[in-house]
C-alpha cells in the first residue's frame, strides 16, 4: 500500500464518523467502536488521523451502522404532492464522498476518462465521483456562456414542463473517442440523460455508463436496455 492509499483509508473513517455523528451521539459511537469519546472527537474534528490498522478495524465496526442507501432515503423531504427535496444529501460533502468511493470502485473497470452531467444539481455528485476516479468533470448548461466560441447543443422536451429545453456543451469539453460516465442527482423520465448521450455522440465520445443518486420509477431499466451500458441508481423510488 502506498502513502496515498493509506491516507484514503484513514479519511474514509473520518467521513464515516462525521456522517454517523448526525445520527449517533459520541457516547453511542464509543460503545460501537470501543474508543473513548475524546479520541472519537479528535477524529471527527480532523485533529488526528487513525493509523491504518485502526482505520481498518473501525471500518469493520462502523460499516453495519452506515447504509448509504438508507442514509439518503431518510434525508429526503417529501411535500404533500410527493415531490422531494434532496438538498440535505447534496450539501453533505462527507456523505457524497462515501457514495462516490463506492461508485468509483464499480465503474473504474470501464476506463472512464470524463464525467458528464447537466447543471446544476448534478454537479456536487459529479465532482466527487470525478475526484475519486481521477478524471475531469464537464457539464452541459442551459445557457451559452460568454467566452466560449463553439458549442455542441441539443434540444429536448422535458415531460414535466412541456416546453423545449436546450443544453449547451463547449466543444473542448469532450474529445473524440473519450469514454464518458454520465452522472446526475435524479433521473425521472430520462429526457435529460438522453440529451447528454446525444451530446456525447455529437462530440464522438463514448458513453460507457450512467449513475444516478436517485431514480423514480423504472427508468433505470429502460435506459439500460436502450443503451446497453451499465446504468445504476443508489436509491430507487
Amino acid at each position: 500500500m502506498n502513502q496515498l492509499e493509506a491516507v484514503r483509508e484513514k479519511l474514509r473513517i473520518i467521513r464515516m464518523l462525521r456522517v454517523l455523528k448526525k445520527t449517533y451521539t459520541y457516547e453511542e459511537l464509543s460503545e460501537i467502536t470501543g474508543l473513548p469519546v475524546t479520541v472519537l472527537n479528535r477524529y471527527v474534528k480532523g485533529k488526528v488521523l487513525p493509523s491504518v490498522e485502526r482505520a481498518r478495524e473501525l471500518f469493520e465496526r462502523l460499516s453495519p451502522y452506515l447504509n448509504l442507501e438508507e442514509e439518503v432515503k431518510k434525508r429526503l423531504k417529501f411535500d404533500s404532492h410527493g415531490f422531494f427535496d434532496s438538498m440535505s444529501v447534496l450539501s453533505d460533502t462527507n456523505l457524497l464522498a462515501l457514495i462516490s468511493e463506492d461508485v468509483a470502485l464499480k465503474y473504474m473497470k470501464l476506463g472512464v476518462e470524463k464525467i458528464l452531467t447537466a447543471a446544476t444539481d448534478g454537479i456536487p455528485l459529479a465532482v466527487q465521483i470525478a475526484n475519486e476516479l481521477g478524471v475531469d468533470v464537464v457539464y452541459a448548461k442551459k445557457k451559452k456562456e460568454v467566452g466560449v466560441e463553439k458549442f455542441y447543443e441539443i434540444n429536448y422536451i422535458p415531460s414535466a414542463s412541456g416546453s423545449i429545453t436546450t443544453l449547451y456543451l463547449p466543444v473542448w469539453a469532450l474529445k473524440k473517442g473519450e469514454r464518458v460516465l454520465i452522472v446526475d442527482d435524479v433521473v425521472r423520465s430520462g429526457e435529460t440523460q438522453r440529451a447528454l448521450v446525444e451530446l456525447c455522440k455529437q462530440a464522438g465520445a463514448i458513453p460507457v455508463g450512467m449513475f444516478f443518486l436517485i431514480s423514480v420509477g423504472d427508468i433505470v431499466e429502460k435506459l439500460k436496455e436502450e443503451y446497453n451500458i451499465p446504468v445504476e441508481a443508489l436509491v430507487n423510488l
